[in-house]
């Protein structure tokens, strides 16, 4: 189920979008659904329909919209009509983004298509959620928090909003349902008493870990379950032998692969996939997106990679900018302040200040001075520069595109080059250089009075 507006979040954009470990929430609750192999999965939408089913654009889903938006209960009733034959339904919500595979497959098993089982936690705080109403052991109901009494309200064991039904059951359970409650709702709760009333099995599934089964209905419960997902997977990396400085002050995003004895320093984000072979070092402040890094390189603080490639050995950093394309070969400097994009580096090329490489192929051993720039886009179209191995390139030049600059040439600070160098010699362009004497430098004139 995925209709709600999310009220409490204070925003256009519907709950089960709002981004953990940047992903939406709804998409966390798909990957883990994924791995039960359901004959068929349904996706109620309602509140930014159209957002919604975008994102899902291409997944195994079938979206059924919910409008308007009259309850749980009436979010299944749309879905009813597709609940064909026998079976077991799982009945999940996209904004609880945490319930595990495992969890799922026992909740199924549990039902077998024959019972109504009910996925229950204890809570210290239960407040907002409906409490699992027993006679001794046998549960009778499901009341909502907003109109249980004083009583019910102490109730500790609470349902999480998940379940698992026999699905002709489930069918004619939800055509039944009513809404004379303090909301005028449609409660999917009610069917437990129906159950009840007909004898059929209701059980419950405890969970463990409240974190597993916890809801998002306002930023603030985002940010904590941000960070109990982000110490999670501080834990599963320091398990594996990563060296954190500091668990948490760790955001991975995405998907994180760590070869052995990998460092990572303070508040470094990784976006995407991305991958560090053995002994790679990341210094503070760093973010990396869909990013791999091999074997022994260090890359050093405050530097940012997208969908970029670094070879073994190379050195990063501080303060540099690897746009997409970026590809170093083994052994590679790129230094402070400098820039790369769409680019091919070969071993022990250097580019150690202040530079920008663009749209260019740079061979092995290259120098590539201060200041110095590929200038690879004409104002409608982007060129390519190729700079041979061995190259020398002085401070402060422009390799204006296309051009190429041949093996073992070197360019002399501060030229502009804009026909090619030929190999193995020195290649200057600039103006002569002219002192004129006796010249003055102007004077201000003074204001009258």
């Amino acid at each position: 189920m995925a209709a709600g507006k999310g009220t409490r979040m204070k925003s256009e954009r519907p709950k089960v979008l709002h981004r953990l470990a940047g992903r939406p929430l709804l998409q966390h609750v798909l990957a883990s659904c994924a791995a039960l192999k359901a004959e068929r999965t349904h996706v109620v939408t309602g509140f930014g329909a159209e957002q919604v089913e975008q994102t899902l654009a291409g997944q195994p889903v079938r979206c059924v919209r919910q409008e308007p938006q009259l309850g749980t209960g009436h979010a299944v009733q749309q879905v009813a009509p597709f609940l064909d034959g026998d079976g077991t339904t799982l009945i999940l919500n996209g904004d609880v983004p945490l319930l595990a595979s495992a969890t799922m497959q026992r909740l199924a098993a549990a039902s077998n298509g024959g019972a109504l089982v009910l996925l229950t936690v204890e809570l210290a705080d239960p407040s907002g959620y409906g409490r699992i109403v027993r006679d001794g052991t046998a549960v009778r109901g499901i009341v909502e928090h907003k109109d249980a009494t004083p009583t019910q309200r102490r109730i500790r064991e609470v349902y999480t909003g998940a379940m698992a039904a026999p699905t002709a059951q489930l069918r004619r359970w939800v055509g039944a349902l009513r809404n004379d409650n303090a909301q005028h709702e449609y409660y999917l709760t009610d069917i437990v008493a129906m159950a009840v009333a007909e004898g059929v099995p209701v059980t419950t599934l405890p969970v463990g870990d409240e974190t597993e089964v916890l809801g998002i209905n306002d930023p603030l419960q985002l940010a904590d379950m941000e960070r109990r997902v982000q110490r999670r997977q501080a834990e599963a990396l320091m398990s594996g032998g990563v060296r954190l400085a500091d668990p948490a002050r760790l955001d991975v995003r995405g998907e994180l692969h760590c070869g052995r004895d990998v460092e990572i320093d303070v508040n470094c984000v990784f976006e995407g996939r991305v991958e560090l072979g053995d002994g790679v070092r990341i210094g503070a402040h760093c973010v990396i997106r869909d990013t791999v890094i091999e074997a022994g390189a260090e890359i050093l603080p405050f530097t940012d990679f997208t969908r970029a490639h670094i070879g073994a050995g190379a050195q990063v950093g501080p303060f540099a900018r690897l746009r997409p394309g970026a590809d170093l070969g083994p052994e590679v400097h790129i230094g402070n302040f400098v820039e790369v994009k769409n680019a091919t580096l070969a071993r022990g090329a250097k580019a150690n200040h202040l530079a920008y490489l663009g749209d260019a192929t740079v061979g092995e051993r290259v120098n590539y001075g201060a200041g110095s720039i590929t200038a690879n886009y004409d104002g409608a179209n982007k060129h390519r520069t190729v700079i041979g191995a061995n190259v020398h390139v002085g401070s402060n030049c422009v390799l204006v595109a296309p051009v190429t600059v041949g093996e073992g040439a070197t360019i002399g600070a501060g030229s502009t080059i804009g026909k090619d160098a030929p190999a193995g010699q020195l290649t200057v362009a600039r103006a002569r250089q002219t002192t004129i004497a006796g010249w003055a430098r102007p004077v201000k004139k003074k204001e009258k009075g």
